[in-house]
């Protein structure tokens, strides 16, 4: 039966408030959104096939350009993966910089979404304090490993180098800071009337939507789904990790989550500074040939490598399944669909902090 559309909305996909291009082809009937489709491929970079017939010391480097503002989990999962095939081992000390610099990277991008979402509705104030935010967490992962995005810093049975007693103080004391005027921030967005205008309520995904649609991350979590890969990474259990729920299930309780683990991380971080092991950061080990498929959490939810390599540590073949695939599919087939205003899709689109560079690769 064809349906009764009164007309036809394309946002996208060069767009105000998309980080990156996208084309959202709505259908509306008044102003209720009745239909969405996603049209992807503006920025497809062929990344996979490069990857191919590479050594891993070079793929290594092309991981991290899968996507700049996730750059360490990918780095991450596709050295963990290497380590599981080659049986190399990585000392205490290592796993838990790895766990920094891992925590430091979710933050930043949770900072990023938010602000994004901010700005989306139109908060800008807000939206510019986060932003703010995001260069100091910028400026301590630069500290911890040299660079700001593209850092490199996990090799296969360590890190590239240790973090000095002095350095891990300002670490601190950075945090410290960071987390009053988180906490400050937090409390304008849960507390704004306008904000809950335009969040409480609006992009409803149920848990069995989420499941339905395979949702991760942050946009399941929202959800009450406990779903999160680092339950069953052991350097994570070792500090005692749990993940973050909220159970309202709207655009609001999707930024709410990414501020609840923004707290989070700093304090994962905190653990790891205080009771930081000691010995080398680099182990030994040489990549050989083997098989696996490895996940790890990123910051919109599980990144997936499968990798197949040959006995001198090239890859032979490779496929990554990012998160925000099935997040994007959650958004436009359930969180979008009914929504009263079309001003809603564009803040109900963002609140999934959808990451098109990773989707195309």
């Amino acid at each position: 039966m064809k349906r009764v559309v009164d007309v036809n909305i394309p946002l996208g996909p060069i767009h105000p408030c998309f980080k990156e291009p996208a084309r959202l082809k709505c259908e509306a009937k008044g102003e209720r959104i009745i239909g969405v489709e996603v049209e992807l491929g503006y920025m497809k970079k062929g990344i996979e096939r490069i990857m191919k017939g590479r050594p891993w010391q070079e793929v290594m480097f092309l991981a991290e350009r899968v996507c700049g503002i996730c750059s360490v989990i990918h780095n991450l999962v596709f050295i963990e993966a290497m380590e599981q095939i080659s049986g190399i081992a990585v000392p205490p000390r290592a796993a838990r910089l790895r766990v920094i610099a891992n925590e430091l990277d979710r933050m930043q991008s949770h900072l990023l979404a938010n602000f994004s979402y901010c700005y989306t509705i139109e908060h800008e104030t807000l939206g510019m304090y986060l932003l703010d935010l995001r260069e100091q967490v910028m400026d301590e992962l630069e500290r911890l490993t040299g660079a700001r995005v593209t850092c490199a810093y996990i090799i296969p049975g360590g890190v590239r180098c240790d973090l000095r007693k002095e350095e891990a103080a300002a670490l601190l004391a950075s945090l410290e800071r960071m987390e009053g005027d988180l906490r400050r921030y937090t409390g304008m967005f849960e507390n704004g009337p306008m904000i809950a205008l335009r969040s409480r309520g609006v992009g409803i995904l149920t848990p069995d939507a989420a499941e339905r649609a395979h949702a991760v991350g942050p946009t399941a979590r929202a959800s009450g789904i406990a779903v999160d890969c680092r339950m069953n990474h052991p350097t994570y259990r070792q500090l005692g990790f749990a993940p973050v729920t909220r159970p309202d299930r709207d655009n609001f309780a999707r930024v709410m989550v990414r501020f609840d683990e923004v707290f989070q991380s700093i304090g994962l971080i905190r653990k790891c500074l205080t009771d930081l092991p000691n010995g080398v950061v680099r182990g030994r080990g040489v990549c050989t040939a083997g098989e696996v498929r490895y996940s790890g959490e990123a910051p919109r939810g599980e990144l997936t490598y499968f990798i197949r390599s040959d006995e001198f540590g090239r890859i032979v073949e490779i496929q990554i399944q990012t998160p925000s695939i099935m997040n994007i599919e959650a958004c436009c087939h359930e969180m979008i669909i009914g929504s009263d205003s079309i001003a809603d899709v564009t803040a109900t689109f963002i609140s999934a902090d959808p990451c098109i560079a990773c989707t195309e690769r």
